[in-house]
């Protein structure tokens, strides 16, 4: 392994929360998707006759998580988010789910647009076992971010 160390580590090794109190605030954008493999065509999913809605409900509870993603990632920072978009869309392998998430903070967003993405996959596929129980997801990941320090990035299409 090189000598880079993580970011949550102090230099005795024990866990800290980054200290982000000298950095501005900036505009803070990040993007994520996953996919959600399933034989079903999202496009045709039945809605209860109560009017549930899978892909209803798998954005809501996308834009929830992200929201709280401070409280289920030990160490990561509270942040005042400006905007959560979650989308859910057919795919040829199921459903892929897209997050935007944007704040003015001192930190990212990068870890509250995988978690937005990923429960979001979560909430569908609690939906789609029932139907499909080989449902899984898969290829969760940041696609690009902007703002910040280190700059606009963005995944190229080989990169996984």
């Amino acid at each position: 392994m090189s000598e880079q160390s993580f970011s949550h580590v102090d230099g005795d090794g024990k866990l800290l929360m980054v200290d982000v109190g000298h950095k501005t605030p900036s505009r803070r954008v990040a993007e994520a998707h996953c996919v959600v493999v399933t034989a079903l065509d999202i496009n045709s999913l039945p809605v209860s006759p109560q009017g549930f809605e899978p892909v209803v409900a798998a954005r809501l509870a996308g834009i929830h998580a992200a929201k709280n993603t401070s409280q289920l990632i030990p160490l990561c920072h509270p942040l005042s988010l400006q905007n959560v978009s979650v989308e859910v869309l057919a795919h040829s392998r199921g459903a892929e789910v897209h997050s935007t998430v944007v704040t003015v903070d001192r930190t990212g967003v990068e870890m509250e647009a995988l978690t937005a993405c990923s429960y979001a996959a979560l909430s569908l596929l609690n939906s789609l076992l029932m139907l499909d129980p080989r449902a899984s997801i898969e290829d969760a990941e940041v696609v690009s971010k902007s703002g910040g320090a280190s700059g606009d990035w963005v995944r190229r299409a080989d990169e996984h």
